[in-house]
């Protein structure tokens, strides 16, 4: 299945993105949307939800984004860490929806892997919360170990991850490397050598490596710092190898069978250049790339009509001072077939340096999505291509 596009007087074949093919798939587990912010990645990935679960699968969209749109659109009150069945949903398949609470992720790891005192102390520690709430990546390492959770729980056969917004979406491809560089590195080997190393040089060494203690917390040195720091690095050693080896499992799942990335694009030059990156960047850490959504498009039902022919009946029109009315239709068909022309050359230069690529084409709607019927809207025209 090919669409075929001109450029220059020569013919391109586009291969297209069979976006049901993917979702009916039994062999599809998990499907991974990214792209940058405002593009529509979010909605996308819920109308893939709720068509998978309308052809039967049983599926369970994970959002990081704080955004409130996914629950709104599938008429949830809120999204927390526990996956919610959305009501509505016709056929005979599920769909969950989750937001991705990094913090309380972070928690539970704790608590699953200590004994409930140890547990309560390491939740206790200002510097275990300090961590867990603002140290760079955690974001990224706790959406990896939720996908590897809901992957391990065996309750969906399909789980759609919805990534943060910009290039931080493919941080997380980074999570177990930078995990184990932050764990194998010199400030945690100071860290878990004997308290003879020194309170205040290993808390000046703390505070200048993370910056995540400062102000008031400079003011704690003594023995209740170091209390503080010998649980939070007995937590490290305790609980955080075990995550990184989950890290590295999720990481070899994200290249295995069954995953499909989709790059997720608005027809706009920043926006394209973004999908570019992202292309490049999955290929590069050897992802199965699915393919390209972009969403949005600008068509019209007079495509024959060119913008040129458009403005000059317009401006006819208008010199004879006849036909006000279709002169600013004409004019406004005009501006709508130069937008087109320009996303079209966009899409184009996409596909000129990634000719192998397949491509699905969404057109705009008329009005933003905000329930169940825009959603099943949305996917069928992701699976009408």
């Amino acid at each position: 299945m090919s669409e075929r596009s001109e450029r220059s007087g020569r013919q391109r074949t586009v291969p297209v993105l069979d976006l049901d093919a993917i979702i009916d798939d039994p062999g599809t587990r998990i499907i991974v949307c990214c792209g940058s912010g405002g593009v529509g990645k979010t909605t996308t990935a819920a109308a893939l939800g709720l068509r998978a679960a309308e052809r039967g699968r049983s599926a369970v969209v994970l959002t990081v984004d704080p955004a409130r749109r996914l629950a709104q659109s599938m008429g949830l009150t809120e999204l927390d860490n526990t996956p919610r069945p959305v009501a509505g949903v016709a056929g005979d398949g599920h769909l969950h929806a989750m937001m991705l609470d990094m913090k309380r992720t972070f928690d539970e790891i704790i608590e699953a892997h200590a004994d409930p005192e140890r547990a309560r102390q390491i939740l206790t520690n200002p510097f275990y919360q300090s961590l867990s709430s603002s140290f760079s990546g955690t974001q990224e390492y706790m959406a990896m170990e939720k996908l590897g959770q809901l992957r391990r729980s065996g309750d969906w056969d399909l789980i759609i991850v919805d990534t943060p917004p910009s290039r931080s979406a493919l941080d997380f491809l980074d999570a177990p490397e930078r995990l184990g560089r932050f764990l194998d590195g010199r400030l945690i080997r100071v860290l878990m050598a004997p308290a003879k190393a020194g309170g205040r040089s290993a808390f000046k060494l703390l505070n200048a490596g993370f910056g995540f203690v400062a102000g008031a917390m400079t003011k704690l040195l003594g023995a209740h710092v170091l209390k503080d720091l010998q649980t939070f690095v007995s937590a490290l050693d305790a609980v955080f190898g075990g995550f990184r080896a989950r890290a590295e499992q999720t990481y070899k799942l994200l290249q295995a069978p069954g995953t499909a990335f989709v790059v997720v694009a608005a027809p706009e030059r920043d926006a394209m250049r973004e999908a570019s990156y992202f292309v490049e960047r999955l290929a590069e850490e050897r992802m199965p790339l699915a393919g390209l959504v972009v969403n949005r498009v600008h068509l019209s039902p007079a495509a024959a009509l060119s913008a040129a022919r458009s403005t000059a009946a317009a401006e006819n029109l208008e010199s004879k001072g006849e036909h006000e009315l279709t002169a600013a239709v004409l004019r406004l068909h005009a501006g709508r077939m130069q937008l087109a022309a320009r996303e079209h050359r966009e899409q184009e230069h996409f596909a000129s340096a990634h000719p192998t690529v397949p491509v699905a084409r969404v057109p705009a709607m008329a009005e933003d999505v905000h329930d169940l019927d825009g959603l099943r809207e949305v996917g069928r025209l992701l699976g009408a291509q």
